[in-house]
């Protein structure tokens, strides 16, 4: 016998022109279920993933679990005059999974992804959040390094510009969860403080456009991005080298794994277009990070092994490590860290991509 509970809420206030009007479109029934829903998770507070909805031909069907009846059954009648809605039917959830006509909150690859049917335009941070130690993730950062090169060991600068902007995002049952697409771009540039006017030795362009996912523990990225890289003219002037004009486009898929206040990644990339041609396409990049919970010097400890290695290089690893404190406001939505970097591998400033380095330092990160 099925478990089938209905409750059908009439629109009295508005039966008549709903006797004279024209059947809903599928345009109305979504902006129907728009208003529906945030009247469900804003004023009646009830969490994403905890029921499901559609509205089809202005009949607006609410799964939710058997033990919730109880309490969200007299909820339902708040919703008595939605605009395009002429009847409220709320069904328990053995139903809402097992009926053919039913689609809880998107079916299938957006149900099978975990997506609701709510669009958001230019969304607030990333679904997929930003990677700690990787050297290429655009943000604002300074920081003051010391450099052991096969020419010559340093005391130098390294700055970065940067940041990911969300254009479009369809979000997921769950508050944090959903399908992003956005824009990423960065500047990375490395000084040489032991000299007269600091001259800037390289700075790398990033710009790339990913597309990321999360659903609960599970996330991933898909970026395309460009990269080219110009040596300083100072630099060049004091010494002569041969240039090399690093360029390429890369295609790169990331998936990470949230487990408590430790997150891991694995993935990797291939160079769909390259200068120069020779360079091997491959590489593998993987990581693990920390962030912490309770409060150490009035932040929370942070800290991320990032691991990269490339055909080009033979399968060598590359290792960026970096810890120390974040603070933030009170929304979180304005961060800063102190973190210690360290480095040993093929260098990442590209230029000298073919130059076996190791770095120690110290600098400042924001986050927006």
């Amino acid at each position: 016998m099925s478990l089938r509970f209905a409750v059908v809420v009439a629109l009295f206030g508005t039966s008549l022109s709903s006797v004279q009007a024209q059947d809903p479109s599928p345009a109305d029934d979504a902006r129907s279920a728009g208003y529906l829903q945030a009247i469900l998770e804003r004023e009646l507070g009830w969490e994403p993933g905890t029921y499901a909805l559609q509205v089809r031909a202005g009949i607006a069907t609410i799964g939710i679990h058997v033990n919730d009846r109880a309490v969200r059954e007299p909820q339902v009648r708040r919703l008595v005059g939605v605009p395009g809605v002429t009847g409220v039917e709320l069904v328990d959830d053995t139903d809402v999974r097992a009926g053919d006509a039913f689609i809880a909150s998107g079916g299938g690859l957006p149900g099978l992804l975990g997506l609701s049917s709510e669009d958001i335009a230019y969304p607030q941070g990333d679904v997929f959040e930003p990677l700690l130690a990787d050297p290429k993730t655009p943000r604002f950062f300074a920081s003051l390094r010391h450099y052991d090169t096969p020419d010559a060991e340093t005391t130098g600068a390294a700055v970065g510009f940067g940041e990911s902007f969300g254009l479009w995002k369809r979000s997921g049952r769950k508050a944090g969860d959903g399908l992003q697409v956005g824009l990423s771009a960065g500047l990375f540039a490395q000084f040489d403080l032991e000299t007269a006017s600091a001259d800037l030795i390289n700075a790398d362009y990033v710009v790339g456009v990913p597309l990321t996912w999360r659903e609960g523990r599970h996330a991933a990225r898909l970026r395309l991005y460009h990269q080219s890289s110009h040596l300083g003219d100072e630099f060049l002037l004091a010494a002569p080298t041969d240039r090399i004009n690093l360029s390429f486009e890369s295609l790169e898929l990331l998936y990470s794994l949230d487990l408590g206040a430790w997150r891991g990644y694995l993935g990797g990339e291939f160079l769909l277009h390259r200068d120069p041609r020779d360079l091997e396409r491959w590489g593998g990049h993987a990581g693990l990070e920390l962030r912490g919970t309770r409060e150490l010097f009035g932040g929370r400890p942070v800290a991320g092994l990032d691991l990269k290695s490339w055909e080009e290089h033979s399968g060598a690893l590359d290792a960026a490590l970096s810890f120390g404190i974040e603070l933030d406001s009170a929304q979180r939505a304005r961060r800063t860290r102190w973190m210690f970097d360290l480095y040993h591998g093929y260098a990442p400033h590209g230029q000298f991509y073919d130059d076996r380095i190791w770095f120690a330092g110290f600098g400042l990160q924001l986050a927006f």
